[in-house]
């Protein structure tokens, strides 16, 4: 049966920021997060430019292979930018997508602290772990998991993309379950929105566009800090034609100015 992402996202600045360092994308076969890693030079860009030649070098479905070399190959340009223009050294991003792959299923990337959930049959859970100086605590058992929502240091992260050939992102394959609903999201929710409450909230809104409206309102209300974007996707039996890819954050605000997307 054919299967597509119904997809919605919202990014906002948040109040605190002069610059929005998310970036992200929604379509019918993908949608992901990118969030320019804090305290590096153009953090916007890094995460603009990640998610633009993803998109733009998208072919047909991928399998694991073929997303990490996809994945590899918008790194690469990260590199190339600051080739360029060596005041850039240092900038990098962080990546969490979902992708349909070409044997039905659903590809899951990730690297860095933005966050993806799922929702199924009322369940949620957590389906990928922080690369983050506070989870390497929180694995050695040195903090207990519920310290981890308000350590001091829970923005360290020890994974990112940056355009260095060492650079890793995990891609893994699950279930694509029609009634499934994904949630993508920056740490501008999770660092100060709780998990039970994200979760009830996914579970009671009507809709994509109304999930991820009400968590961005969530986390600014909870007195945010950083920018906050969500994606929300749901899985849907439906062979609906293809639409354009939106693009949220910087990735909207740069589309044009800064991104080669031939």
């Amino acid at each position: 049966m054919p299967y597509r992402l119904r997809a919605a996202a919202v990014s906002d600045i948040g109040p605190h920021r002069e610059t929005n360092q998310d970036a992200a994308f929604t379509a019918s076969w993908g949608a992901a997060v990118a969030d320019g890693v804090g305290g590096g030079p153009s953090g916007d860009l890094a995460s603009a430019a990640l998610v633009h030649r993803l998109v733009a070098g998208r072919g047909a479905a991928p399998d694991p292979e073929r997303l990490i070399v996809s994945i590899r190959e918008a790194n690469w340009d990260l590199r190339a930018h600051v080739e360029r223009d060596p005041s850039l050294r240092g900038m990098a991003t962080t990546f969490t997508g979902v992708f349909l792959d070409a044997s039905s299923g659903l590809l899951l990337a990730h690297t860095g602290d933005s966050r993806a959930y799922l929702l199924r049959d009322g369940w949620f859970t957590r389906e990928t772990r922080d690369d983050s100086y506070v989870q390497a605590l929180v694995d050695h058992g040195i903090i207990a998991p519920e310290a981890a929502f308000s350590h001091p240091r829970r923005n360290i992260i020890t994974a990112s993309l940056g355009g260095a050939e060492d650079d890793v992102v995990s891609v893994t394959v699950r279930d694509l379950v029609p009634g499934d609903r994904w949630l993508l999201c920056s740490d501008g929710v999770t660092d100060y929105v709780p998990e039970l409450d994200v979760a009830d909230l996914l579970r009671l809104a009507p809709s994509p566009e109304s999930a991820a409206a009400a968590l961005v309102a969530l986390a600014l209300e909870a007195g945010t800090r950083d920018n906050v974007t969500a994606i929300v996707c749901d899985v849907v039996d439906d062979d609906t034609e293809a639409a354009t890819p939106v693009f949220y954050g910087s990735a909207a605000s740069r589309f044009a100015e800064d991104i080669e997307t031939a």
